[in-house]
């Protein structure tokens, strides 16, 4: 069965939170998006058949999860990524990592923001004021 996907734009490192969010959204359409939050079944010695078929049914999605998460990363960050071993470490590692990252971005944006809103009441009150002398 072939199926078309649309290529992710790959993640450099910025706009991490619309890339997990596109990521997510393909998970969940594949139906492989529990492996991120559910643990994995660990093998027992008298495991059941549809104890094992569950236990692999996992690890197939796992791999799916993960694939697609590398696949839709730079080169550079595959490269550094590639040997995590399951998609919710990946998961993880990445929000970890890229979630403060983008945080601190914002906070650097918001208080340019807020100087440049300074700067120009300023000029606003300086100009104003420059007319009521006329």
């Amino acid at each position: 069965m072939a199926t078309n996907f649309v290529k992710l734009e790959s993640f450099d490192g910025g706009n991490f939170i619309r890339w997990q969010r596109k990521i997510h959204f393909l998970l969940v359409s594949l139906q492989v998006a529990y492996v991120l939050n559910t643990p994995k079944p660990e093998e027992t010695e008298n495991e059941t058949i549809a104890e094992t078929g569950k236990r692999q049914k996992f690890e197939h999605d796992d791999e799916i999860s993960k694939g697609h998460m590398l696949n839709a990363m730079s080169d550079a960050l595959f490269d550094i990524y590639q040997g995590v071993l399951t998609a919710r470490e990946l998961w993880e590692k990445l929000e970890t990592k890229y979630m403060q990252e983008d945080a601190t971005n914002k906070k650097f944006l918001v208080s340019h923001f807020n100087s440049y809103k300074m700067v120009d009441n300023d000029l606003l009150w300086n100009n104003f004021m420059k007319l009521k002398e006329f």
